[in-house]
């Protein structure tokens, strides 16, 4: 029988739109930078020597992602477990992008990403433990099966996104895979996120709306 945590919630709630902050200012650096690149490279020579625009913008990227991770630390208390795991990949593919001048590292780390949290979740599935609940239950309750759902459900979503990320970046130019990896991947995460409201809704432990938990059709 899977179980995942159900001590009551006494941490505090996280402000939703700090942590959006967090996670969206680093990519907005990085699709800005990857649009100025040239001009970046021509107004701060000291960048010019890191390579092309794309390269630039990464290492700004990693920059950002950095102190991205330190202000969630002060202002949270706490850096929360997957974006740290995407900084981690952030600075060692970044680093090999620029170390070895190739790009391809930078764009594969969406894939190593999405492909690493998929494997978690659905492995964590395969032994019986939903870990989506040890990641989420400071933000909402719910029970065995709730849990089960949802790991499954996003184990399958991060998978989806892995593919995505290695067809945009195969086949299209960089420019392109930056407006998808910036501009696209975060609203499609957003839509899934809200589409899962009506299970956690069913599942909820704690009373939503006065009404009684329903059972999933």
């Amino acid at each position: 029988m899977t179980k995942a945590p159900q001590k009551l919630n006494t941490e505090p709630k996280e402000d939703p739109l700090l942590k959006l902050a967090f996670e969206l200012g680093p990519l907005l650096i990085f699709f800005f930078a990857n649009l100025r690149g040239e001009w970046l490279m021509k107004t701060f020579p000291v960048l010019a020597p890191i390579g092309t625009p794309l390269l630039v913008a990464t290492a700004l990227f990693m920059a950002a992602t950095v102190i991205s991770l330190v202000l969630s630390k002060i202002f949270m208390g706490k850096i929360p477990i997957m974006p740290l795991v995407s900084g981690v990949v952030v600075l060692v593919f970044g680093a090999l992008s620029i170390g070895l001048q190739n790009e391809v590292f930078i764009k594969m780390k969406p894939t190593i990403v999405n492909g690493l949290f998929a494997a978690v979740l659905l492995g964590g599935l395969f032994f019986g433990k939903s870990l989506l609940g040890y990641v989420f239950h400071s933000a909402f309750q719910l029970d065995d099966e709730g849990w089960k759902k949802l790991t499954l459900r996003w184990g399958l979503f991060f998978v989806f996104l892995a593919i995505l990320n290695e067809v945009v970046w195969r086949n299209f130019s960089a420019d392109t895979w930056v407006n998808f990896k910036v501009w696209a991947t975060m609203p499609i995460t957003i839509i899934f996120t809200l589409s899962q409201m009506p299970l956690i809704m069913r599942h909820s432990l704690e009373p939503i709306g006065g009404e009684e938990k329903k059972d999933e059709s």
